[in-house]
């Protein structure tokens, strides 16, 4: 059976992460953070709210959707050893490519959607891709 979802009855059930580090990971208080609106494709629409920096990621089986919901926050990507930085507030959204490595950081009461393929990688340190 087809059912709607609210994101906004989403948002209300994660609990707002206010100092968010890349080694925050998603277990304990961080995982609060972020709900699963529903499973998508190879992987699933998330929510999330907090403040701070993420981990470096990338999704080698396809592109992921981030759209800024509430606050602002900057996806840096990296293509060829450079960074690019993109600023997002809400409304605003970036479809960062399969298999490029991006983080989240100077993020500002961020509510953010994401469409997410998986399987997600994930890094402490900055990458050599």
């Amino acid at each position: 059976m087809i059912e709607k979802r609210s994101l906004k009855d989403m948002l209300s059930a994660v609990k707002y992460l206010p100092n968010r580090t890349p080694r925050s990971g998603f277990t304990g208080e961080a995982s609060a953070a972020f709900a699963v609106v529903s499973p998508y494709r190879d992987g699933s629409i998330y929510v999330g709210h907090y403040s701070g920096s993420s981990e470096w990621e990338r999704h080698e089986s396809g592109d992921e959707v981030v759209l800024v919901l509430e606050g602002t926050t900057t996806v840096v990507l990296l293509s060829a050893g450079a960074e690019q930085q993109i600023q997002l507030a809400a409304g605003e959204l970036v479809v960062v490519p399969k298999g490029m490595w991006h983080r989240f950081e100077s993020s500002k009461s961020l509510k953010v959607m994401s469409v997410t393929p998986a399987p997600t990688g994930h890094a402490l340190e900055r990458p050599d891709a």
